[in-house]
């Protein structure tokens, strides 16, 4: 395989010739790489477009550049479980096609899938011309993927090893607060001083309260509208839920949970809506945190009877992400626009936690 002779020499993240020349025995017949380009990257795993002979696309999906928290952005993980779903589960997932863990190709292990056409629908301008009907519709749509992935049946997918559910939410407290630390100490060494006493008095709360086990379910780890590719035509649908990284065994309520601190509402106060997920759910039509809870307890017959710790505890989980990505922005490791406002929204997080315990409202 060749590269074309127009193309840079590399985009940030990717050796352009090295990929290449690994494509071409990965994917034989795939023909020359034409363009690539970044979809999206830097809060997270970084997502590249790769167009080849005959207008084909694929998606490469690596680790982020700089400051890289212990046991994040696993791409063998990602790898596996979008291989296991889109072998025969009702969960919207792409195809993948193969896995490279040399990291000598492009510096990091990553994976190449196919590319799904879709939408990523993220803020109020992203919902110009949808109705209030079509809103509805993704918001029950979206439901629906959440609750396939909790219902899959793991030991059928070949995911049973995937994790161990027991102790899960106690091993997840603990797996955060290490991430947390290790990002004070990437945030000291740039010379910058953080003071948010509020985070250790809800790490506090949060182990006081800790749920019993739930049986074992799949979980996605961060799910959200804009984590995931959306068609409105013929009508509302998922077409892949992506961004697997964090995925395991582990409690349903926990993904729920993430995905209603993510869940904007029309009547939120602005400083409280986040720099991260779809503020496009404020828009008319969307369900409100409350409906969207009942459709998935509905769909699951599962108990939310604690949903308000759940939020809770997922405030905590992306107050740490959130503290991470602002680690990697201090150290100028960032690609992409946005990241200058991500350490704000860290106290925000810690304050809404605290409230929800407080109020059982979410």
């Amino acid at each position: 395989m060749t590269v074309d002779a127009d193309l840079p020499a590399g985009v940030p993240g990717i050796d352009v010739p090295r990929l290449a020349d690994w494509l071409a025995g990965a994917l034989p017949g795939s023909g020359r790489i034409t363009a690539i380009d970044l979809i999206a990257g830097g809060r997270s795993n970084l997502t590249y477009g790769i167009t080849l002979d005959g207008g084909r696309r694929i998606v490469l999906r690596r680790p982020p550049l700089g400051h890289v928290l212990p046991t994040a952005h696993d791409m063998g993980r990602e790898y596996k479980v979008l291989s296991a779903l889109g072998a025969g589960t009702s969960v919207p997932v792409p195809n993948t096609l193969a896995f490279c863990d040399d990291a000598a190709v492009i510096g990091a292990n990553f994976y190449l899938m196919d590319f799904v056409e879709g939408r990523v629908l993220r803020t109020r301008e992203d919902a110009a011309g949808m109705t209030a009907e079509q809103a509805r519709g993704l918001s029950e749509a979206l439901a629906r993927a959440l609750a396939a992935i909790h219902t899959v049946d793991v030991e059928a997918a070949g995911l049973a090893d995937f994790g161990r559910p027991n102790g899960y939410m106690e091993r997840q407290l603990k797996r955060w607060g290490k991430q947390w630390d290790g990002s004070q100490e990437a945030i000291r060494a740039t010379g910058t001083v953080r003071d948010l006493p509020e985070y250790d008095r809800l790490v506090a709360r949060l182990g006081e309260r800790l749920p019993a086990d739930a049986p074992a379910r799949l979980v996605h780890g961060d799910f959200r509208l804009d984590n995931a590719l959306a068609r409105l035509e013929p009508e509302p649908e998922i077409a892949a839920v992506v961004d697997w990284e964090m995925s395991t065994l582990g409690d349903p309520l926990s993904d729920l949970g993430l995905t209603l601190v993510y869940w904007a509402e029309a009547a939120d106060a602005e400083d409280e809506v986040l720099p991260v997920g779809a503020t496009i759910t404020r828009a008319p039509g969307f369900l409100t945190r409350a409906e969207f809870a009942a459709r998935y307890a509905e769909l699951t017959g599962f108990d939310v009877a604690d949903l308000d710790y759940y939020v809770a505890f997922a405030c905590f989980k992306l107050a740490v992400i959130l503290e991470g990505i602002h680690a990697r922005y201090l150290q100028k490791a960032t690609v992409g626009e946005g990241f200058d406002r991500i350490g704000d929204a860290v106290p925000v997080l810690l304050a809404r936690a605290h409230r929800v315990l407080d109020t059982g409202s979410f």
